[in-house]
This record gives C-alpha cells, sequence and structure tokens, in this order.
C-alpha cells in the first residue's frame, strides 16, 4: 500500500500524492525540469543540490537506474516529485527502479500530484522554497518548514558537492586541464579525457600557486549549483590566473568568469531547466538546441564596457548563453555542451577548448 506524501510551498499550498523512495522530510527550492529523459542524471547532477526537482514529462522510472548514467557519486537533489512512477523497468543496463534509487541515498519522493499545475504555478510566480515529505507530518508544521529554510541564494551549496582532495584522471597524456571544481559532472571529465587531455579536479578553493604546481595547459570552470556570488574564492582565483593561464566555464563557470570582470548577475524567475532550450551564435548565426540548468544568470546590461563580450544568446528570452574575453583566451557558455543525455548539437565546444589548450 503506497503511502501518502505532501509537498508544501511557501505560499501555503499544499499537494498530496503518493509516496516513494526514502521515509523522510526535505526542504529545497522547487523547480520543473522539461527533458523526457534523463531522470538519473538529472538526480545525479550536483547543480541541483538544494533543490526539489520536479519533471515535466509525466512517466518516471520506465528504464529504471544504472551507475553507467550517473554524474557524480550519488543523488544529489533534495527530492523528487512526478506524475506516474513506474515500478516496472525495462533497460538492459537497469540495476533497480527509480524508488529504490531514491531510497537508497535516503531522498524522498511524492507522485500522482498534477504536475501540470505546479509547473504553470512556477512559471507564473517563479520557484518557490518548499518541503517535501513522506512521513506523518501535518500540513501546518510542514508549510513552516517550506517558509523557515533559507533562500537559495543565501546558501554555500558548491561547499557540499565539490571535492575535498584533489582527483588526477588519464594521467599518460601529455597535455593537462585543471578543473576547478564546484560541482563537476562526469560528462565533463568524459569528454576530456575522449581527446586524449589529462584531467586533474581541485576544490574550488585551491590555491592559485597550487594549481599552477600541477603545470596545467588550461583551466576549466566547472558547472554547479546556488549563486555565484556565494563562491569567492572561484572568482577570485580567475583574476589572478586570467593572463597566465586558457580559462573556460561552464553554466555556473560562466557565471563566476563574468564576475571575475564586472559584470553582474540577477536570480531568474525559474531559470532553465531540460533538454531543448534554442541557443544563437552571434558570430556564424547558427542555432544550436541545448541541454541547460541554471537559476542565475548574467545581467548583459552589466557586460557593456567591460573586455568581455556577449557571444551566443538564448532565443526564448535573451539571456546570455556565451562570453568571451576580447583579448585572452578566456571564454564560457552557460549550456551544458557535455550533455546527456541531450542534444550534442555544441559537443564542438571542447574540440574548441582542447585547439586553444595544445596551440596557447
Amino acid at each position: 500500500m503506497l503511502k501518502e506524501a505532501k509537498l508544501a510551498l511557501e505560499d501555503g499550498t499544499i499537494f498530496k500524492g503518493d509516496g516513494f523512495g526514502f521515509e523522510t522530510t526535505k526542504t529545497g527550492e522547487v523547480v520543473f525540469t522539461t527533458g523526457m529523459t534523463g531522470y538519473v542524471e538529472s538526480l545525479t547532477d550536483p547543480s541541483y543540490k538544494g533543490q526539489i526537482l520536479m519533471s515535466t514529462y509525466p512517466l518516471q522510472g520506465n528504464y529504471g537506474v544504472s551507475r553507467e548514467w550517473f554524474q557524480s557519486e550519488g543523488i544529489k537533489a533534495e527530492g523528487f516529485i512526478v506524475r506516474e512512477n513506474n515500478p516496472y523497468t525495462s533497460h538492459s543496463l537497469s540495476e533497480k527502479t527509480l524508488s529504490e534509487f531514491l531510497a537508497e541515498y535516503e531522498v524522498p519522493g511524492i507522485s500522482g500530484i498534477d504536475t501540470r499545475a505546479l509547473t504553470l504555478k512556477i512559471r507564473r510566480f517563479g520557484a518557490m522554497k518548499g518541503a517535501l515529505t513522506t512521513e506523518d507530518i501535518s500540513d501546518d508544521e510542514l508549510k513552516e518548514m517550506a517558509n523557515a529554510q533559507k533562500g537559495i541564494e543565501e546558501l554555500d551549496l558548491v561547499d557540499e558537492v565539490c571535492v575535498s582532495e584533489p582527483r588526477i584522471f588519464g594521467e599518460d597524456y601529455d597535455k593537462w586541464a585543471v578543473i576547478l571544481d564546484c560541482g563537476i559532472k562526469q560528462n565533463s571529465i568524459n569528454a576530456l579525457l575522449k581527446r586524449e587531455v589529462g584531467v586533474v579536479v581541485l576544490p574550488y578553493k585551491t590555491d592559485v600557486n597550487d594549481i599552477m604546481d600541477y603545470e596545467p595547459d588550461a583551466m576549466l570552470v566547472s558547472s554547479g549549483p546556488g549563486n555565484p556570488e556565494r563562491v569567492g574564492n572561484a572568482i577570485e582565483t580567475v583574476q589572478k590566473l586570467k593572463e597566465k593561464l586558457p580559462i573556460f566555464g561552464i553554466c555556473l563557470g560562466q557565471q563566476i568568469i563574468s564576475l571575475a570582470f564586472g559584470a553582474r548577475i540577477y536570480k531568474m524567475k525559474f531559470g532553465h531547466r531540460g533538454i531543448n532550450q534554442p541557443v544563437k551564435d552571434l558570430k556564424t548565426g547558427k542555432v544550436s538546441i541545448t541541454s541547460q540548468n541554471h537559476g542565475f544568470t548574467v545581467d548583459p546590461e552589466s557586460v557593456e564596457g567591460l573586455p568581455i563580450r556577449i557571444t551566443q544568446l538564448n532565443l526564448n528570452d535573451g539571456t546570455p548563453e556565451g562570453i568571451e574575453h576580447k583579448e585572452l583566451p578566456i571564454s564560457s557558455v552557460q549550456y551544458h555542451p557535455e550533455a546527456g543525455p541531450g542534444p550534442h548539437d555544441t559537443d564542438y565546444y571542447f574540440d574548441n577548448f582542447v585547439e586553444t589548450l595544445k596551440n596557447y
């Protein structure tokens, strides 16, 4: 028999449905993603730390869970909201059900609610603080928990997902890239290894001298969760290394690089999360379909007069999707070129990264 689960929002709304996963209570910012596939990749994406994730596609769990699809060592989202949880898996790589996956990492899930109505509410009023429970808690207590938590812009989430010690991959390769880890996805590491570039993943607070001791050929500022203005060490590192190394950024990395050169960042109403965001390259005119997961973005007006310029735009809302320095080999993108599952239109970004790395 399914146990009742409840989701409370900061505006007092209560959604009631069926619980699955782990029996617990979690708080976080309630956000939605539009991909038809990819729940394993999304749940294990460090960028979802501090958030209760909802899928707009109604059926989840149908192809089970495989460790091959993980983007980190485990689930990083605080909870999962779905219209229908399918307990019957049908994939040759499946090792467990979605409910078993959530239970393993002590994450609650709720199904059987009107995810369409919840999506429309978020689109109208913006991402909201929420509390999700699969325990026996009163509505009033759950509402109080939703409201009492800090907003995601006030949390130091990167500290909860970045590595604590250096990790080295591809030791036999001649060229090396340092990844300043703010919440790196496994696919980003794999993209560089695939191109025969060794990788050193370092905590984002690593001292500049310690970074240079690895004699890197370039540095990648990774994706990650939360407010980029709270990742001051990474911003300072970019400022100190801007004339010493080619620097690239992905998602949070773009925001960090932009802040390092004086741009401003703001929190979006409900962000971009999904695998269907159209992006136009302002140099070539080419439009790519991209995978995205971010709730903050660069203020385009703040870039005017700075040594950086906008190179790509989102065609849905005009927000910056690419930044480059006018003179130095520094560039970034707001989307995820390493997307999986998702479109591979922008996989060339890593080719450009490696070409610059080898020729600098």
